[in-house]
């Protein structure tokens, strides 16, 4: 259960981090990532590094659903 001062500062939260501040962010790619990755890279007709880490795969999935219109405030 949350409390009224936690919900108030639920946008203030540290769950939403630049990749770059990750301190998983240069172990490889999740499996996640390399699926949806493919499936953009695909939609987008655009080459798919599988060498990228966790944090390049975020930040390149982020370019790749403005690309093509998917995902969050599309």
């Amino acid at each position: 259960m949350t409390d009224k001062k936690t919900q108030a500062n639920a946008d203030e939260s540290n769950t939403i981090k630049d990749p770059q501040n990750w301190t998983t962010g240069d172990e490889p790619m999740t499996g996640a990532q390399r699926s949806y990755l493919t499936t953009l890279s695909e939609e987008a007709k655009e080459e798919f590094d599988e060498n990228l880490t966790k944090a390049e795969a975020s930040v390149r999935i982020d370019e790749l659903q403005k690309k093509t219109g998917r995902g969050a405030g599309s």
